[in-house]
């Protein structure tokens, strides 16, 4: 085995494990919140939502592993089509519930004069129809990958194909290949374009809000403030976010039109799974209670502790 093979699959086994045990993390805090009585937000099922697709997404990194230890490892016919659609599709939901969340927060922090101050009472019945589109959205863009997937077996017998290692992808026409980028792109464009445009907004917000209690602050401490700190987490959130799927389309764009190498197809699943991955170490500030509420229900044995969430 070829030391750069060992660098790949120990790379790709940390990220999968890591990611992995964020998001269960997660999810079972999530689960043991709503067994207490914990009453859910709006966001809270969107947070649900992206921790599922970043499982799945991170789920490729066990072939990826697997293929970087042993060059003989393949999927068969069924399992490649299934695991690359998914993987797809998984790619997609978190990148649309992200951006769908950062808008729901942007609409909860605007202020009651405002025109999306009429939208906070709507979340509860828009947000679950909101999250099924972005799944049906996911679906049937990614639709066209079921029909040029194929196994390693497969593949031998095409021209033209793109060796993922377990699985390959034939190459369709350049006009074809041309117009799927497009579609890709303009997707994951318009989500990227939702979550800077939100962001920003909640950053002005938050910037007016500070300048209006300015004086309070100064007066109560010197430590930084709850906006500064707000605006911190959601730059912080917003930067990683683009810099992660940014990337990843470029390079999933430039391997859908050129011959890509094997580097290039491990590069692209990397970067595709690093928000996933870091994902809920990036919302553990905001669910902090959640993982302090795990922590306390291994000590209760005889009864449960009735908890009220902060608005």
């Amino acid at each position: 085995m070829a030391s750069r093979d060992m660098v790949v699959g120990i790379f790709f086994l940390s990220q999968t494990v890591l990611g992995m045990l964020g998001n269960s993390a997660l999810l079972c805090c999530f689960i043991i919140a709503d067994l207490s009585g914990i009453r859910a937000k709006p966001t809270d099922l969107i947070v649900k939502h992206l921790s599922w697709a970043n499982l799945i997404v991170l789920c490729r990194g066990i072939p990826q592993t697997i293929v970087a230890f042993s060059q003989t490892y393949y999927l068969d016919y069924v399992s490649c089509k299934l695991a690359l659609y998914f993987h797809r599709v998984a790619r997609g939901v978190s990148l649309s519930s992200t951006s769908l969340l950062s808008v729901f927060q942007a609409i909860t922090i605007s202020p009651s004069n405002s025109r999306w101050a009429q939208y906070k009472s709507r979340f509860p019945g828009i947000t679950g129809p909101c999250l099924s589109l972005c799944w049906a959205l996911q679906l049937l863009l990614y639709i066209f990958i079921l029909v040029y997937t194929t196994d390693i077996r497969g593949g031998r017998n095409v021209t033209g194909v793109q060796d993922f290692g377990y699985c390959t992808v034939i190459n369709s026409e350049r006009l074809i290949s041309i117009l799927i980028v497009m579609l890709i792109a303009s997707n994951d464009v318009i989500f990227l374009g939702l979550m800077i445009l939100s962001s920003g907004y909640m950053v002005f917000i938050l910037l007016k809000h500070k300048q209006r209690v300015q004086h309070i602050h100064r007066s109560l401490s010197p430590k930084s403030s709850p906006e500064t700190r707000a605006t911190q987490s959601i730059l912080t959130l917003v930067s990683s976010f683009v810099i992660f799927y940014a990337t990843s389309v470029v390079f999933t764009s430039y391997m859908s039109l050129c011959e890509a190498t094997r580097w290039l197809f491990n590069t692209g699943a990397a970067m595709a799974a690093c928000f996933p991955a870091f994902c809920p170490f990036l919302l553990s500030r905001h669910y902090a209670f959640l993982f302090r509420l795990c922590c306390t229900s291994f000590y209760q044995t005889t009864h449960h502790a009735c908890v009220v969430r902060e608005f």
